[in-house]
């Protein structure tokens, strides 16, 4: 059995690969039941999930610990491992870092959702966020539209800085500043993608365009949410996984509670996209709503597998 590290996943992909396996993969048959997430004490966030998947080729799990307060202890908030399994006897394959393969793959699907859905003459990025994620975003979503503009809007100026000039080395045909969220900003945007912790709205949706693509990762809880209602109520919605979001994203849940959104609005999920008769008109808002899937790992870890073997 394969240990893959940390370092190996990051050296094998490229986010036109992922995005490329991550599209044939949702479009197969899989299995993906419902990922578990468990509270290790009332008092606290500490959390533990499990997330099973499987194929025709592969059996995998992701097993991750969820420590929002370790910072302060000089920890990491999450640690993640996938285990992978081939298909036919379920003999045992490889033990790959999980974490790492999370950040391609969040990123990669939120590419592959805006490569369905936002318009494909898209120049211009809004994004929320700095954390470890966001240059993986960026960057998926630099792997799909031809952006020649990309704004982050942090609450951090440092890291926001810090973020703007490591993309200006690595991507230095697109012009990157840092914003902030008014109604300038967000209504000249093609595409907003939000990958913070917050438990408000990062924007006024009355403020977004006809035609805008909106991409939300950020939040986990059923009672907060990225974006405000008028986002929902403005756009035609898609998410990764129905079951996963209906139970868990607030920005749906909350529409929904309050009576002005209902499940049965949502489109599609990544899985039916491939095949979705619906079409993009150019005035229309879309969008994305995900919260992450075993799928999805499964997906990129066995392409990880394939490509270190």
């Amino acid at each position: 059995m394969r240990v893959i590290s940390s370092d190996q996943v990051h050296q094998t992909l490229s986010f036109k690969s992922v995005i490329n396996e991550l599209q044939q993969g949702f479009a197969k048959p899989a299995g993906t039941p419902p990922r578990h997430v468990y509270p290790l004490a009332e008092s606290s966030a500490d959390a533990f999930a499990v997330l099973p998947a499987w194929n025709d080729e592969f059996i995998g799990v992701k097993a991750f610990t969820y420590f929002p307060n370790n910072a302060s202890e000089g920890y990491d908030s999450l640690y993640s491992k996938i285990m992978l399994f081939e298909r036919c006897h379920g003999v045992p394959l490889a033990l790959i870092d999980g974490t790492s393969v999370t950040l391609w793959r969040t990123a990669s699907v939120s590419a592959l959702a805006s490569q369905y859905l936002s318009r494909r003459d898209a120049k211009h990025l809004v994004f929320f966020g700095t954390g470890k994620l966001a240059p993986y975003m960026i960057k998926a979503h630099l792997a799909v539209r031809d952006l020649n503009k990309v704004t982050v809007i942090a609450r951090n100026s440092t890291k926001a800085a810090k973020l703007i000039e490591r993309l200006r080395a690595e991507c230095p045909d697109v012009e990157f500043v840092i914003g902030q969220s008014n109604e300038i900003t967000i209504a000249s945007a093609d595409i907003v993608s939000c990958a913070t912790g917050s438990h408000v709205p990062l924007f006024d949706g009355s403020w977004l365009k006809e035609g805008a693509h909106v991409d939300l990762i950020g939040n986990h809880h059923a009672d907060c949410s990225e974006c405000d209602i008028a986002t929902i109520t403005r756009a035609t919605v898609f998410v990764d996984s129905k079951v996963n979001v209906l139970k868990e994203a607030g920005e749906l849940l909350i529409p929904i509670a309050q009576g002005v959104f209902n499940a049965n609005n949502v489109v599609a999920e990544l899985s039916e996209m491939h095949n979705m008769t619906w079409q993009r008109q150019s005035h229309e808002i879309t969008v994305f709503k995900s919260v992450g899937m075993a799928l999805s790992d499964l997906i990129t870890a066995s392409l990880v597998y394939r490509l270190n073997s």
